[in-house]
């Protein structure tokens, strides 16, 4: 068993990781970055720049905003000068009313908003906001993690450089992880410290409950619970309902539902993806509360440790890491030990590694049901002894290589990729 105090670090890292989270990460950080430097400016500003890193754009682009039936950056910033509450973090919009929305779009018509390329900067998470008003101004900056203030100013008065003030949870970033360490602490942990993540398991199906009974996206998950009857290509049965349940939280998510999800890394798609699956399977084959509470935690924290080296954003989908999590999540519930867990890795790591990350948008839920369609073959071949080898493709003969080699494609081998992805999405014509 890991030691108590490393067990500590570890939970504390899940806690800070997994997260509730009311709409897209990338513009609900805005959002969030816009109600901090409103707050700091202490009245409603009179003019908002919003400087963005390229990843952080294309992924506010197409996406919807909670409670709006508007997609886009410009509401999303406008909601959070007016209703947003700092305190709330990724949840900053969730007071959001018709009323404030018909104040957001006033706000808009009056041009006060302006949304540009920060140039010349590594990270690709980076949000920086000015507020001005009758001669005074405020600044917010987030950086690294879509709630990560690095630095906050009222005029000449600075309340946050990042230089002289860390944030805790980012402080736990520095756990060093591997896969076999991240099996030991999910399948030894005493079940009372680990117990919470179960929460994870309740708000992710709620989410996807609801939206089966409403009409969000591209419907992929409605559509795919109402084509699931025995007589038809899916069958009923727990594959197809990983596949519906799953696409339906993240038609709702994207279509700009009000309903939060229990994100993981900054991304409630990659939440819903390491959770939905899992909890299916274990609901579907009637396994224990304990066992399902391990399989999460396998399935959330394997997420965290790929995201570690791959970063916040990147040209890869994260589904891709999030499926892989969820891999390995029900190849325990299906009786794996570790090597079969580290099979599953591989088979993944083998499949989908490439899948692009175009922004966030409705179409995400597509994306999503490729991966846990992926993660579920994996699963089932790495029960029967099954593995991709070391002599084929990125596969190396170490698991923690083969994840090395993943997100090293992910960040070095596809930043041309991610240039060439926004060139697209900024000069194309749309209906």
């Amino acid at each position: 068993m890991i030691d108590k105090s490393e067990r500590e670090q570890i939970i504390n890292l899940i806690n800070c990781e997994v997260v509730p989270a009311i709409g897209c990460t990338e513009p609900i950080a805005v959002a969030l970055c816009v109600s901090k430097a409103t707050e700091l400016l202490g009245k409603r500003p009179e003019s908002i720049d919003v400087l963005l890193s390229a990843n952080i754009l294309k992924n506010a682009m197409g996406v919807g905003i909670p409670g709006t039936d508007m997609m886009g950056l410009p509401i999303a910033i406008a909601l959070g000068a007016i209703i947003g509450k700092s305190e709330y973090g990724l949840e900053v919009l969730k007071d959001s009313s018709p009323e404030a929305v018909e104040e957001g779009k006033k706000m808009i018509d009056q041009n006060i908003i302006n949304i540009s390329l920060k140039s010349k900067i590594k990270e690709k998470l980076y949000i920086e906001v000015i507020c001005k008003e009758e001669g005074n101004f405020s600044k917010a900056i987030i950086c690294s993690g879509h709630t990560n203030f690095v630095y906050l100013c009222r005029n000449d008065e600075v309340f946050l450089d990042k230089k002289k003030s860390v944030s805790k949870c980012y402080e736990s970033m520095d756990v060093k992880l591997n896969l076999k360490k991240v099996y030991d602490f999910a399948t030894t942990t005493p079940l009372d410290e680990i117990r919470f993540i179960l929460e994870s398991g309740r708000m992710n199906m709620s989410a996807a409950e609801r939206s089966l009974n409403g009409s969000y996206g591209h419907e992929l998950g409605k559509i795919l619970k109402n084509s699931s009857s025995k007589d038809s290509f899916l069958g009923s049965n727990t594959f197809s309902n990983i596949l519906s349940y799953t696409s339906a939280a993240c038609d709702a998510r994207m279509g700009g539902a009000m309903i939060p999800v229990m994100s993981n890394s900054g991304s409630g798609n990659q939440g819903i993806t390491a959770t939905l699956p899992v909890v299916i399977y274990a609901h579907d084959k009637n396994k224990s509360e304990e066992e399902l509470t391990r399989a999460l935690i396998l399935s959330h924290l394997t997420v965290i440790y790929i995201k570690q080296s791959l970063g916040r954003l990147s040209a890869l989908c994260g589904c891709v890491v999030a499926a892989t999590g969820s891999s390995c999540g029900i190849t325990y519930l299906m009786g794996g030990d570790y090597i079969k867990i580290s099979y599953a890795v591989q088979n993944m790591i083998a499949n989908i590694t490439g899948m692009i990350c175009d922004g966030a948008k409705p179409s995400c839920a597509l994306k999503l049901a490729s991966g846990v369609s992926t993660a579920i073959f994996s699963a089932i071949l790495a029960m029967e002894g099954k593995c991709v080898t070391s002599v084929e493709g990125i596969i190396d003969t170490d698991v923690d290589k083969s994840i090395q080699n993943l997100t090293t494609i992910g960040t070095i081998g596809m930043n041309e990729t991610d240039k060439v992805v926004l060139d697209i999405m900024t000069h194309k014509h749309c209906d």
